[in-house]
């Protein structure tokens, strides 16, 4: 059975950082691409942040030089750090993990970033 867990959302200021984790169990979570997504209001699921199995990574425009993703194949985790946080970084954020035409999903996590 896949489970992608997500955890490390919060409340925080303008400015300040985040860092969000992910677990991914019933896989080969080495061989799976992972991606944070993020859902605001009434708007749309967008990627955030994706990295390969080989570590090769790409982000959305709006958050380059912000925040960072990684990933630590002995954990079967990835990570998402985010700095200088912004308000309209305020979402729920997703983790996905992705192979062979199949993908997974976390519950997400909540993300709010006060003004």
């Amino acid at each position: 059975q896949v489970q992608v867990v997500e955890a490390g959302g919060g409340l925080v200021q303008a400015g300040g950082s985040l860092r969000l984790s992910c677990v991914a169990s019933g896989i080969i979570f080495r061989i799976y691409a992972m991606g944070w997504y993020r859902q605001a209001p009434g708007k749309q699921r967008e990627l955030v942040a994706g990295i390969t199995g080989g570590g090769s990574t790409n982000y959305a425009d709006s958050v380059k030089g912000r925040f960072t993703i990684s990933r630590d194949n002995a954990k079967n985790t990835v990570y998402l750090q985010m700095d200088s946080l912004k308000p309209e970084d305020t979402a729920v954020y997703y983790c996905n993990a992705a192979a062979f035409s199949r993908d997974f999903w976390g519950q997400g996590t909540q993300v709010t970033v006060s003004s």
